[in-house]
């Protein structure tokens, strides 16, 4: 068997499309499209430097489509990723949970579970089941106050 620059496009598609296996942002997986596109043109004759134009423009098209139509699609609801810490988690109602393996008390933000401190410290801390409102995070501690029965 001969190799030509169509296995090397259709190499490279299988390496960028299976290294998509650990990242899950789907760029890799797009790159690997766009380069089993390419080993389209390279079957046609296209030259070489067509070929790496033509790699260029379907990466070009192919990266925003996946990033932008097809990844918010894979993504759970409600979640936004790269938001926690931001500020919009301000004013939403949580319930304190307590951690198994040491007893701290704290919220769970998008899945991820961070201490708590009280925004009046003169209180003691919340029990477990207890609703408060998140403020902010200082650190990685989330800063909350507790529901008062008017709010």
């Amino acid at each position: 068997m001969e190799w030509s620059l169509t296995h090397l496009w259709l190499i490279l598609a299988l390496v960028l499309s299976l290294a998509e296996l650990t990242s899950g942002v789907l760029v890799l997986l797009a790159l690997g499209v766009a380069a089993a596109l390419t080993a389209v043109l390279a079957f046609l004759g296209i030259p070489f430097e067509w070929q790496l134009v033509g790699m260029g423009v379907f990466s070009g098209l192919l990266v925003p489509v996946a990033i932008r139509w097809i990844r918010p699609r894979f993504s759970p609801k409600g979640v936004a990723y790269g938001t926690t810490g931001t500020g919009v988690e301000h004013g939403r109602r949580y319930y304190c949970e307590r951690r198994e393996f040491d007893g701290a008390i704290g919220i769970k933000v998008n899945g991820d579970f961070y201490r708590l401190r009280t925004s009046d410290r003169d209180t003691t801390e919340p029990a477990p089941g207890t609703e408060v409102i998140f403020e902010k995070f200082d650190g990685t501690t989330a800063v909350v106050h507790r529901v008062k029965p008017t709010e």
